[in-house]
């Protein structure tokens, strides 16, 4: 997923509304009742909420058992419940969170000086994310829409809007990308945008299903030789 806020920042036109930073600031720390009675429980909001997010990453929304989320954040359910809300608030936090940290590399694409350029900062931008350091591979928010059935279906409509907002901002620098001249006049800026979209989402889940940084290295490679301009 190519997250809405981080490419509203950096895109020229920003969209109606940028990210909402919903997560609470780093080195916060909260203190809430345990479930049974005793000293309160202190925990860093930050390092949990990070916890949240890779099990999010990890098994998707609806795979993240209530469980799975206290056992890896290091707390009480009535403490997360205190501190985040319920599990669907921790999961747009978590999300929030996903966008800025993880996917802080598009803002910095949409600025680039050609539309090859976008392309190729956000490809690689979205290899080194599936082939360095120790975050779970795949895509958040694919992982999450596909996996949501009908019982979380405001998870998926959140994800798809999400989407929508930062495929918006593509299009915006592929149109102008046109304008320019910097594209061939039969391309539609549109179904680039899909096209790169579809791309980057597959590069992800192939990711996530084992494919190997060299197999996922010349699938950038292979999109970049057909790439349809300068």
């Amino acid at each position: 997923m190519i997250p809405a806020g981080a490419a509203v920042a950096n895109a020229g036109p920003a969209l109606d509304a940028p990210l909402a930073a919903t997560y609470i600031s780093s080195g916060m720390e909260v203190e809430t009742p345990t479930a049974a009675r005793g000293r309160p429980r202190e925990f860093c909001v930050d390092e949990a909420l990070s916890a949240a997010l890779r099990v999010f990453w990890s098994k998707g929304y609806e795979g993240a058992s209530m469980t799975d989320l206290t056992e890896a954040m290091g707390v009480t359910r009535p403490s997360l419940y205190a501190a985040f809300g319920n599990k669907e608030a921790l999961f747009r936090k978590a999300l929030d969170l996903y966008e800025h940290e993880k996917l802080a590399y598009v803002g910095a694409a949409l600025e680039a000086p050609t539309a090859r350029g976008v392309a190729e900062r956000l490809l690689h931008g979205a290899l080194d994310m599936q082939t360095t350091g120790s975050d779970p591979k795949g895509c958040l928010g694919v992982i999450s829409s596909v996996a949501c059935g009908s019982e979380a279906e405001s998870i998926k409509a959140e994800v798809v809007a999400r989407q929508a907002s930062s495929n918006a901002a593509m299009l915006r620098r592929f149109e102008k990308a046109k304008s320019d001249g910097d594209l061939p006049d039969h391309i539609e800026p549109a179904s680039l945008v899909r096209y790169l979209t579809a791309v980057i989402q597959g590069l992800c889940v192939q990711a996530g299903s084992g494919a190997s940084p060299d197999e996922l290295r010349r699938i950038v490679e292979t999109t970049l030789e057909l790439w349809p301009g300068r």
